[in-house]
């Protein structure tokens, strides 16, 4: 798996597990306004490892918190608790190959979440890959008058429009 692979990836398996665990478990939304999130992925198959890194900002409101956590449903199965120290969300039977994916969530949504992210899918008898993931966001501030709800701000200043906002 190529590093540009690595990232989508990643933010697939972490779609799946917030609209597990917003089914279940009440995970608080998010702060309105511009976040800041650093995600740190590593994909590992049986004979090599391959990371990558990426920083984006995205404004957003209810509705595009709930957007991301209702977006992907692809697992037969899930669960999420909360626990002493956030969340933990389970999720098995996900997407086209046997994957099994686990998360843990902290913060307190209104400055800062943490979210780390095992996946292991099984591609074929005796091959799997294992993805970790840890993602960052930290509130920076009100999105600007120039920002809609849904906009993803990457590094070069590029701006993405979530599709489903307004």
């Amino acid at each position: 798996m190529t590093r540009s692979r690595i990232i989508p990836h990643a933010t697939v398996a972490i779609g799946v597990l917030w609209s597990i665990a917003a089914q279940a478990a009440d995970i608080p939304t998010r702060r309105a306004g511009i976040w800041e999130t650093t995600t740190t992925s590593a994909v590992t198959t049986k004979d090599r490892t391959v990371g990558a890194n990426s920083v984006v900002k995205q404004c957003i409101d209810d509705k595009t918190d709930s957007l991301a956590r209702n977006a992907i449903r692809p697992c037969e199965q899930g669960r999420s608790a909360k626990t002493a120290q956030g969340y933990e969300v389970v999720a098995s039977s996900c997407g086209q190959f046997n994957s099994t994916l686990k998360a843990w969530i902290s913060g307190d949504f209104s400055s800062k979440v943490t979210v780390q992210v095992t996946s292991v899918e099984v591609l074929a008898p005796q091959q799997t890959r294992t993805v970790n993931t840890t993602i960052e966001s930290r509130y920076i501030g009100p999105c600007t008058a120039d920002q809609r709800p849904g906009d993803i701000i990457k590094p070069d200043g590029t701006v993405i429009r979530t599709p489903g906002t307004k």
